[in-house]
């Protein structure tokens, strides 16, 4: 199975995934110059090297009409203010400056940006759910709704090159599963337009929510609101490096210096396809009715089992009956044994032990212009296939007026 497992020992931040992804991308030049071409106003993307502790990773560059945050001051501009969630080491170069920045703008205008952009439909489909992620976590920190929280123009355009760029790279590489290790969040304080806050800044912490992360130290913010909506969204596992062939690895530098490496590593290679193991319990049912035995399979369900079905047999002297099938793992065998006897007539159980192929399975959830719809994704074993929570699609059906298939057709679901 195709992975990329993302280590965050130094926390995550947009622009530093970014970097790291680019160096395990067939051809980073040819990357960064496909970017320039997409169509974000105003911005640039140079590469860049940056040395920590002695190694030296990729640091990508973006520049807003020609300028780069100042590299040794970190400041959050929040959202109904100057909601660009700036990533570890950047800031605008003079405070006075934001004050002769342009407009605001809504998350309306920026998905209408990044829909414009010259990049395909699953990109844009990720860079729009990410962003939206963002947006759904500042407005839940500032009580406002999401249609109300706004983005400082200048700081969209860095925080859009920094997601579209992650989006662009991980669509190129297309991992079959995307895996991180706990995130290091740093500790202390970071300055913002709203005063002094604790680490991990509140945007960032809801974004959290789900994720296992940690602390480290009075250093600071390691891991970004950026940061974590990125992983929030592609990775379908946090947990410690799995068994791997590693066939390319890349180094994403910050700028700011810790007394450990600012630097966030990935690796991407070959992990084993995943097997299991799973119990399948049975029994031969003569003398119960049709409703006595549906009341059964629904008691087994509760008891834990997987799968539960029946499938009609003949037995001795022609009798018509039913062979009673129970899917179960090994935690679930010994109750669900005991609701077998409790709930059916047969006087024996047989069991058998399998060993199972199994694909990866994930959910996530996808913004669309319908509301929200969750999709579970399995993969591995060369193949990849998607689903659409169906009651999502009917929801969104029911509330738009379109049929089923007009709501597949138009959100690619």
């Amino acid at each position: 199975m195709r992975t990329l497992f993302i280590e965050c020992n130094a926390g995550a931040a947009g622009d530093m995934l970014m970097s790291a992804l680019s160096e395990i991308h067939p051809d980073p030049a040819g990357f960064i110059e496909k970017f320039n071409t997409i169509g974000i106003p105003d911005v640039v993307l140079k590469y860049g090297k940056a040395e920590q502790n002695g190694i030296v990773g990729t640091h990508l560059h973006v520049l807003v009409n020609n300028k780069e945050e100042d590299e040794h001051m970190h400041e959050h501009h929040h959202e109904h203010e100057h909601n660009h969630e700036h990533e570890r080491g950047h800031e605008h170069e003079h405070e006075h400056e934001h004050e002769h920045h342009h407009s605001h703008t809504h998350l309306s205008d920026i998905k209408k940006l990044i829909e414009s952009l010259d990049i395909n439909e699953n990109v844009k489909k990720n860079a729009v759910s990410v962003y939206t992620l963002l947006a759904r976590a500042e407005a839940h920190v500032h009580g406002k709704e999401i249609d109300n929280i706004h983005f400082h123009e200048v700081g969209t355009m860095d925080a859009v090159a920094d997601i579209v760029g992650v989006c662009m790279l991980i669509d190129e590489l297309a991992p079959d599963k995307i895996i991180a290790s706990p995130v290091n969040v740093g500790g202390g304080f970071v300055k913002c337009a709203h005063g002094i806050l604790p680490v991990p800044a509140p945007a960032a912490e809801q974004l959290l929510h789900g994720i296992p992360y940690y602390g480290s130290g009075n250093e600071g913010e390691r891991c970004t609101p950026t940061g974590a909506a990125l992983l929030k969204h592609f990775v379908s596992d946090f947990s410690e490096m799995p068994l791997m062939t590693v066939e390319r690895s890349g180094y994403g530098a910050g700028t700011k210096h810790f007394s450990t490496a600012n630097i966030l590593r990935v690796f991407f290679g070959e992990t084993p396809d995943k097997t299991d193991e799973i119990y399948e319990l049975n029994c031969n049912i003569d003398d119960m009715t049709g409703e006595d035995i549906a009341f059964a399979c629904e008691m087994l369900f509760k008891a834990g089992a997987r799968d539960v079905f029946t499938t009609p047999i003949y037995m001795k002297k022609g009798r018509p009956a039913v062979l009673l099938s129970c899917i179960c793992t090994n935690d679930k065998k010994d109750g669900i044994v005991k609701a077998i006897f409790k709930h059916t007539t047969t006087l024996g159980i047989r069991e058998k032990k399998c060993e199972r192929y199994i694909l990866e399975r994930s959910e996530d959830t996808i913004a669309t212009k319908y509301g929200e719809i969750g999709v579970k994704t399995a993969s591995g074993y060369g193949v990849s296939r998607r689903k659409a929570e169906f009651e999502d699609i009917k929801k969104a059906a029911e509330v738009s007026g379109l049929s089923l298939d007009e709501i597949r057709r138009e959100t690619g679901l």
